[in-house]
């Protein structure tokens, strides 16, 4: 960082400190030297000097009181006659300061105050300057007029330069309240996308575990029941608990590799509709009798992401089968592409999703698959049917494609 923005932060910091080294610095170069010279009215001299020196040191903290303090003396010194200090030099610091950091009536009052103060001045100390009411006054007039354009000018200077320092102060604190909203709002940003991704880590996880784990369950109790009297079988079924474990070994192995940032384990294409087919192999081998229809062909393709979601409403439907419907249950997969969008109906003829208490998580795959097909302005519908068994239906318009 350069050395005049460390500079300008730390003037920032420490106003007390400023002022104080100001008043400090004023009172040696333009009140010492006339302490030390031992003109006549020293005291009376040092005394105004010091009064007005002193009230720079809350010009900012106390802004209206120190300007009152310094007009109070200056009015003063015109009532008694007392001659003008080199320290009356504050009186430009304190038009600066009410300027820059005092209310708008204070700046505007200070102004007209100090404008007035400086003619009525001119007048009353005509001597001190070389305006002389004995002279003529084609010479009084043109000189008075030129020392106060000289004078005003100065005041109206040091008015201006603190209305800019006050217009720039108020714009920088704009800059760092909107910096801080912006701050605010990205990490509310970040911490809504955290959720989100959270959610959608959590669809997955349920979509590849639960389904996954429950071929193997099914698989695994229809192995041992026939370990005993077809051991041919139970090497076979084993085989395919061993298949399904990997593929979601391998599943398991992508998300996490997305979560770690690894490019490579995200570059495996997602599940489509085009392996409904592999997924209903699967569920066939753990023994549910599942048949699959197409009906009609899309009017337009559906985007990659719908074409998942609808993966997943099927994929989450025969897990539920498998978990719920019980043994010797016959499913059916309808993919129907009508002229506003794909229905997807999964009919069982099981004994229903009745809630199983000993399941813990119990109604999450519905959720999830509500939320998943929600995403695409689809609808989800769930439910017994009227003459038993259970069935899902939902609908993935064509508008997001």
């Amino acid at each position: 960082m350069d050395i005049h923005l460390r500079l300008a932060r730390w003037i920032r910091a420490h106003p007390r400190t400023v002022d104080a080294c100001l008043a400090l610095a004023i009172f040696v170069f333009l009140v010492l030297p006339f302490a030390a010279g031992g003109v006549q009215g020293v005291g009376m001299i040092v005394m105004v000097s010091a009064a007005l020196v002193i009230a720079l040191v809350w010009r900012r903290s106390r802004v209206i009181l120190s300007a009152g303090i310094i007009a109070g003396i200056s009015l003063l010194q015109l009532i008694t006659g007392i001659e003008p200090v080199p320290a009356q030099f504050v009186i430009l610091v304190t038009l600066y300061t009410l300027a820059a950091y005092g209310p708008r009536w204070a700046s505007l009052g200070g102004l007209g105050l100090a404008i007035a103060g400086v003619a009525v001045g001119l007048v009353r100390y005509g001597e001190l300057t070389g305006v002389s009411t004995s002279d003529s006054i084609l010479t009084t007039v043109p000189l008075f007029l030129i020392l106060l354009f000289f004078v005003e000018s100065l005041v109206l200077l040091a008015w201006t330069m603190g209305d800019l320092a006050r217009s720039r102060r108020l714009t920088y604190q704009a800059l760092e309240d909107r910096t801080r909203r912006l701050e605010v709002e990205r990490q509310q940003e970040r911490d809504l996308a955290a959720a989100d991704e959270r959610s959608h880590i959590a669809r997955e996880m349920h979509d590849i575990v639960a389904h996954s784990l429950s071929v193997i369950i099914t698989q695994a109790d229809g192995a041992r029941y026939a370990s005993a009297q077809a051991p041919e079988l139970a090497v076979q079924t084993l085989g395919t608990i061993a298949d399904t474990g990997r593929g979601s070994l391998r599943e398991m192995r992508r998300l996490l590799g997305v979560l770690r940032g690894d490019e490579s384990a995200s570059t495996r294409p997602l599940p489509t509709l085009d392996d409904i087919d592999a997924l209903i192999q699967s569920v066939r081998r753990s023994g549910v009798r599942v048949a699959c229809r197409r009906v009609g062909t899309p009017r337009r393709e559906l985007p990659l992401g719908a074409e998942l979601t609808a993966y997943r409403v099927i994929q989450e439907s025969l897990t539920n089968v498998l978990k719920h419907a019980g043994a010797d249950t016959t499913t059916e997969v309808a993919l129907d592409y009508g002229p506003r969008g794909l229905t997807i109906t999964v009919d069982d003829d099981g004994r229903g999703a009745a809630p199983d208490p000993t399941t813990a998580g119990a109604g999450q795959g519905i959720t999830g698959m509500t939320e998943r097909v929600r995403l695409y302005d689809g609808t989800v519908v769930a439910g017994p049917r009227t003459g038993g068994g259970y069935r899902v239906e939902a609908f993935i318009p064509y508008t997001q494609a």
